[in-house]
């Protein structure tokens, strides 16, 4: 895997030279990010705002000899919408709402449009989406491209499932219309295809219809994996949204203590004024703690923690805190308070510069998962390399053709980059993919920098990756659309074409 440190930025001239390509305008190169810091690639950046500019761009791409990537919000930790030397296409620009009928709770919407701006349009009408990740500034467009979850992935699945239809350009200038009725293969391949089919560029989602602007969270400490996953197996059939924070530095008897959050809709006799708790404003985080202090800088006084010592320091005063100042206590949240937990600390990101940070993410079934699990605790401890932050989730199985889903569970886990670990935190990974795989892994794109084609192989088998190459020959037979992470995982089958 290329990282920040090994990418030097090429002039076009070289570019251009080099690869034998007709020129494009210089005004136009720029350095792509990844959300995770540790990767970036300089690309040709078109951002069109209708459906001719892309037909534009993809003809641009065609008389250039370029290959074009994807991108919405950029926040991909990895590879996902990276593409080295070659055209990306920009997504942000596209982000009107289409129509919305309050009655039926169903929204029209461009690719661009953001969750919070969903969030938003939708909420003082009763409805929320019926999906939502941890952080609200992702693109709907690059949602589905990547299919994503959520903390009620175990009774909703993921916003795949809420999707209706959608209009799919693709390289060759075709708009398809794709529903479950009309071009289902396209439909299951796309979405959670990491744009590889075409563009979406019309989306028509089903949102959940709410009566408050609250939910009632009930939080409790657990020991220990083999208890967090008895407490969510329990759950599942009554709550609404299940989560679990677990702190990585615990060993022994204790290793995978943590808490959980469990969350319900209420209902409008529990709220005694659902008007005001539906009203954007009151849904909005806030921008300063306690009123004093702007969440801005808080990044800042968290860098000082950000280091072994900081963080077993910050995950044994967060497991004390939730062991006993509020352990088995409920309160009111709000819908955005509880599901952007990532949003509370803007830039938060930022403690881990100078060389960034990487997730890996695992969905191994429900019957490996505390075996599995607590061996990559291992894993990591052996290494030396703790992870500062691991989340855990419960999920269902979907119909998806290149889903992460499972009937069992995810653990998230950041790694922090340094100088001296990088090397030690690549080998660990391939541990602990080869631990996820034994037990029945899956991985997500989103997520994912470190997987190979070999392990990509082994979980998505070899009649799915047929099926989804027979697809890209079907939308894209020149293999225009093309990232980074398409060409180390699958360049052998879907970028040969």
């Amino acid at each position: 895997m290329e990282d920040v440190s090994a990418v030097t930025a090429p002039t076009e001239a070289q570019i251009d030279k080099s690869a034998g390509f007709h020129p494009l305008p210089a005004a136009n190169l720029e350095r792509v990010d990844s959300f995770g810091m540790n990767l970036h690639a300089m690309s040709y950046v078109w951002r069109p705002s209708t459906v001719a500019g892309i037909h534009q761009v993809f003809a641009k791409a065609r008389a250039t000899g370029r290959k074009v990537g994807l991108r919405g919000a950029g926040r991909s930790y990895g590879d996902a919408s990276l593409n080295c030397e070659q055209i990306c296409l920009d997504l942000t620009r596209m982000n009107r709402v289409l129509s919305w009928d309050p009655q039926s709770g169903i929204i029209e919407i461009e690719p661009g449009v953001t969750l919070r701006q969903l969030w938003q349009y939708c909420v003082g009408d009763g409805w929320w989406p019926p999906v939502v990740s941890g952080t609200m500034f992702v693109t709907m467009g690059g949602a589905l491209g990547m299919n994503y979850h959520g903390k009620n992935n175990f009774q909703a699945g993921p916003i795949g499932n809420h999707v209706l239809d959608f209009d799919l350009v693709t390289p060759t200038g075709e708009l398809l219309t794709c529903s479950r009725e009309v071009n289902p293969d396209i439909f299951h391949a796309a979405i959670g295809g990491f744009g590889m089919l075409g563009c979406f560029t019309r989306i028509r989602i089903q949102m959940k219809h709410v009566e408050s602007g609250h939910l009632s969270v009930y939080a409790f400490s657990t020991r220990n994996f083999a208890e967090i996953i008895r407490e969510f197996e329990a759950r599942m059939d009554r709550a609404d949204y299940l989560v679990g924070w677990i702190d990585c530095f615990a060993t022994g008897a204790m290793l995978g203590r943590g808490a959980v959050h469990e969350a319900k809709y209420l209902h409008i006799a529990d709220d005694p004024n659902p008007q005001q708790s539906l009203r954007v404003e009151n849904q909005e985080l806030p921008d300063t703690i306690l009123g004093l202090l702007p969440k801005s800088i808080v990044w800042r006084f968290l860098k000082p923690f950000t280091n072994n010592a900081g963080m077993r320091l910050v995950n044994w005063a967060k497991y004390w805190s939730s062991a006993t100042i509020g352990n088995r206590k409920t309160v009111r949240q709000s819908h955005a308070g509880f599901a952007f937990l990532l949003d509370y600390v803007p830039n938060w990101k930022w403690v881990y510069k100078p060389h960034g940070f990487l997730q890996f993410q695992s969905f191994v079934p429900a019957e490996t998962a505390e075996k599995c699990f607590t061996s990559q605790i291992e894993a990591c401890h052996r290494a030396g390399i703790v992870p500062y932050l691991g989340v855990f989730k419960r999920h269902k199985k979907d119909s998806f053709l290149m889903t992460h889903g499972v009937n069992g569970y995810s653990f998230a886990l950041d790694f922090a980059i340094t100088a001296r670990n990088r090397q030690r935190l690549h080998a660990l990974t391939r541990e602990l993919t080869d631990i996820a795989l034994r037990a029945g892994g899956r991985f997500y794109f989103a997520k994912d920098s470190t997987l190979d084609p070999v392990s990509a192989r082994a979980y998505l088998g070899e009649d799915t990756i047929r099926e989804f190459a027979r697809m890209k020959r079907r939308c894209d037979p020149d293999g225009m659309l093309h990232t980074e992470l398409a060409k180390r995982l699958f360049a052998e089958d879907l970028l040969n074409t």
